[in-house]
């Protein structure tokens, strides 16, 4: 394939039945790896699974209909920012993700919150209709009036071409999200963008074409640099994906300090519970197997990657949806 071409999504391997299913020991027996906490440098909110659009491929399956987690409130919240005050949870960034945030009611003062002290808010978003509202761009101008670059924006925009963007994201998805790009821009928003790396396409024809994009439109994003173009690797549960052992760290040449996990955790509130829950990263939303208790102190413990996100994603594709 010549350089530039995009190439289709991998074909459909599935993943074999026998694996991911023992905590300690992959299906051939061998010690599963695990990731200590390092320390809390980024704490997650996941602000409910409802969002505007429908992705073909989105690992929280986030869809106008999911509810699965539902809205959080500042009430929900407000525990978990006292109990970071003064203790060793002193995370330097707040992280908001969905679904969609902005279609959360009380995101405007879920993003203060975390603001609030001398903490950065990173809230990811489409860019589209619910970001647009009168009073969410209202909202988000006082926050950046006097926050500055401590508020990130980060748009997810899957391909630099309206017609990879749109296989992922549907018709119709690519105007809104370049007009909610403009808004940005034109406001002085720190803004990053957050793309997919499934057509085949190298690295840097990637970076490039993005960056043809920005300086079309007149965004003020070095695709160069990868925490500000964020080119995230593909995830299906449904692939097959070796298991990592403890071995393996050596063998692929990746430490476990920097997985995201060793740094991350995030906030989930499940419909029908009375109470959010921690999970150890915000790929994770749904097994219980993962859940680790409802204060941030109860997610202290190490976290055995026995999912194939931890494997495909973290391991293997070197993600995080956080920042450092």
């Amino acid at each position: 394939m010549a350089d530039g071409e995009t190439a289709p999504r991998e074909a459909f391997i599935p993943l074999a039945v026998e694996k991911f299913q023992h905590p300690d020991l992959t299906a051939t027996g061998e010690a599963r790896a695990a990731v200590a906490l390092s320390s809390l440098k980024t704490l997650w909110f996941n602000t409910g699974t409802l969002c505007n659009i429908e992705c073909i491929n989105c690992y929280i399956e986030s869809s106008p209909k999911n509810d699965r987690l539902v809205y959080l409130t500042p009430d929900d919240v407000r525990p978990y920012f006292a109990e970071m005050d003064g203790s060793t949870f002193s995370p330097t960034e707040i992280g908001y993700t969905g679904g969609e945030p902005f279609m959360n009611p009380h995101i405007l003062e879920l993003i203060a919150m975390g603001l609030d002290g001398d903490r950065d808010a990173l809230v990811l978003t489409n860019a589209m209709a619910p970001m647009m509202r009168p009073r969410i761009q209202e909202g988000l101008l006082k926050l950046k009036d006097a926050y500055g670059a401590k508020l990130r924006l980060r748009v997810s925009l899957d391909h630099y071409t309206q017609d990879l963007h749109e296989e992922e994201r549907g018709p119709g998805a690519w105007a809104p999200a370049m007009a909610g790009l403009g808004w940005l821009a034109a406001n002085g928003f720190a803004v990053e963008i957050a793309g997919r790396s499934c057509w085949g396409e190298t690295e840097e024809t990637a970076r490039k074409g993005y960056e043809a994009l920005f300086t079309e439109i007149g965004l003020d994003v070095d695709a160069a640099d990868p925490r500000a173009l964020v080119l995230f690797p593909e995830m299906d549960e449904r692939i097959d994906v070796p298991e990592i052992t403890t071995a393996c760290w050596d063998l692929v040449g990746v430490r476990p300090e920097d997985m995201m996990c060793a740094t991350s955790r995030m906030v989930v509130k499940r419909k029908g519970e009375a109470a959010p829950v921690v999970l150890p990263c915000t790929l994770l939303p749904y097994g219980p197997a993962f859940e680790m208790g409802p204060r941030l102190a109860d997610a202290t413990g190490a976290v055995k990657l026995n999912h194939p996100h931890c494997a495909k994603f973290c391991v293997l594709g070197g993600g995080s949806c956080s920042a450092g």
